[in-house]
């Protein structure tokens, strides 16, 4: 026996020791190829999934890669079951390929009886044209996004290329001066994630997902794309608030004008070269059994490439439009790809495979992203409310424990304890942080703030004429509060982890001056909450950040 970090299982599980001197390095070793599942002080345990192989393969990984990894860092005999697993599902990616030929969508592979059984499957059947006498299969050319999506659940993932339509063409280029005067370019990885989705343009590159920390420049990624692509192009974003913010990115750093770039939201209805349109604007429908309105939006144009942002949260009406324009260029941009109803397959074969990511301790010790500090403290349910928390349901327990209003007493330490700093308040319920910014004579953007009044506010915390905001679930996606470097969680929904990434992403912009951020959870211990925060925490341990749990009296003891 060795001391390697690592300990395999016949299940398909990695046990991975934290107080292992090799621990950090085994951590960044298995991520691409393994999913975290639990992550408790001194054990975490890792996944060897279907999805996290054919995703690692999509990037470049192969059998032996991972194989070395595993021998490396395991400190035990790999079970045989295990590599066995490994190799057949890491040659699954790509051997059911989709090519293009004389105008014909086509899928091949060098099984021609796999392709026989696929012919005969009854979910597939209705894609298919014909079975060539070459025995490979012609397919009904609007259904290349539903035979990949049927035959990835079928556990056969697809390698698409049948390339992609050109799109009309778009002026563009970055400026190397920006509005403000000082030079722009993409930092080493932006560009490093821009090649790795375009591939030299070739028909294996143009679809895909990126994978990067929020502040780490997602945004500058997708320009960057649109100036190697350099075709009409269509970006789909979470609210109104991000659609502007991409707006002015893409003015500050290339050459294109108000005049290229239209506003498809609630607002405003513009289709130029540029769009850029919110998903809760391409989704609505008077009623369930009206068409989309706005469809119409993905024809429109001839566009050359389209941009999900936060793709994440791509809803199902989206992802089945996905489905028939698979023509088109298509970069999916994402902190991370958990999804919480599990459709990450989906994100999969419709946007295509995960083309790159990085850690964020990576980014963190290059200064790109600023050091987080991640500190979860736990107080105590008030007695006059133990019996009622005792006798309702889950859902209403979870709620009761999430707007213990003992938190209160713990954000008004933590306030003076960080008195001039830019700190954000967030949480889930309207009814509690209404109460927070009336005791604290604070300002509060939720749902039905107008997007006018959004905006102001975010300007004035941004030139520090506000220092505290407080924000329902609307600021975790997309917003820009660069000079964020506090934030006090109060509340959350459920165990997101996906929540986690991007609230944790408001505070993560590198500072001017002390590069650091301060990441506070306030939870009622001992209750639904408590068994929540647990699911939380697993995508800070995940990204390599340890944090510190602290009960009332150590909170008293840190910062009384």
């Amino acid at each position: 026996m060795t001391n390697k970090p690592a300990i395999i299982q016949s299940d398909n599980t990695i046990l991975l020791e934290v107080n292992n001197s090799s621990y950090e390095e085994a951590r960044d070793a298995l991520s691409p190829f393994a999913e975290l599942e639990k992550s408790p002080e001194h054990i975490h345990t890792y996944r060897i999934t279907e999805l996290s192989l054919w995703n690692a393969a999509a990037s470049g990984l192969n059998y032996s890669d991972i194989k070395t990894k595993l021998l490396k860092y395991s400190r035990y005999e790999i079970p045989d079951n295990v590599l066995i697993f490994i190799n057949e599902q890491m040659k699954r990616y790509g051997l059911i390929k989709l090519i293009k030929s004389d105008g014909n969508f086509i899928l091949q592979s060098t099984d021609k009886l796999l392709l026989n059984e696929i012919v005969r499957n009854k979910s597939i059947e209705k894609y298919i044209t014909e079975y060539l006498p070459s025995g490979d299969i012609l397919i009904k050319p609007l259904y290349r996004g539903h035979i990949k999506q049927a035959l990835i659940k079928s556990g056969f993932p697809v390698e698409d290329l049948a390339g992609y339509e050109e799109g009309d063409p778009l002026e563009i280029s970055q400026r190397k001066l920006m509005l403000s005067g000082r030079e722009f370019a993409l930092r080493d990885y932006q560009q490093s994630a821009v090649n790795a989705f375009y591939r030299g343009g070739g028909a294996d590159g143009g679809s895909g997902v990126i994978v990067l920390p929020c502040g780490a420049g997602k945004t500058i990624v997708g320009i960057g794309v649109m100036n190697l692509i350099k075709s009409m192009t269509l970006i789909l974003v979470t609210n109104t608030v991000a659609l502007r913010q991409w707006r002015d990115e893409i003015l500050d750093k290339t050459n294109l004008t108000a005049d290229d770039i239209g506003e498809f939201s609630g607002d405003k209805k513009e289709i130029k070269p540029v769009t850029i349109a919110t998903y809760n604007i391409l989704t609505y429908r008077k009623n369930k059994k009206d068409d989309f309105q706005h469809f119409s939006l993905f024809s429109s144009k001839n566009w050359g490439l389209i941009v999900y942002d936060e793709v994440h949260l791509l809803p199902a009406p989206v992802f089945r439009m996905t489905s028939e324009i698979q023509s088109k260029r298509r970069i999916g941009l994402t902190a991370t790809l958990i999804r919480e109803d599990g459709l990450e397959t989906d994100v999969f074969s419709l946007i295509g495979p995960k083309k790159y990511d990085i850690p964020w301790k990576v980014l963190e010790k290059s200064s790109w992203i600023a050091q987080a500090l991640c500190t979860e403290i736990r107080v105590q349910l008030p007695e006059e409310i133990k019996y009622q928390y005792s006798v309702c349901g889950e859902r209403e327990k979870f709620r009761i424990a999430s707007e213990n209003e003992i938190k209160n007493d713990v954000v008004k330490v933590l306030l003076r304890h960080h008195a001039g700093a830019s700190i954000l308040i967030i949480g889930q319920y309207i009814s509690q942080l209404n109460k927070i910014a009336d005791r604290f004579k604070l300002p509060l953007i939720t749902g039905s703030t107008p997007t006018l009044e959004r905006e102001k506010l975010y300007k004035k915390f941004k030139t520090g004429e506000i220092k505290t905001l407080i924000v329902s679930k609307v600021a975790n996606f997309s917003i820009d509060l660069p000079d964020a470097n506090v934030a006090i969680q109060v509340s959350g929904t459920f165990g997101s982890r996906q929540e986690e990434a991007q609230r944790l992403g408001r505070i993560l912009r590198p500072k001017v001056e002390n590069n650091k951020a301060y990441f506070y959870t306030v939870i009622t211990s001992q209750t639904a909450e408590e068994r929540f925060a647990h699911n939380r925490q697993l995508f800070l341990t995940e990204q390599g950040y340890n944090y510190m749990i602290l009960n009332e009296e150590m909170f008293e003891e840190n910062y009384g």
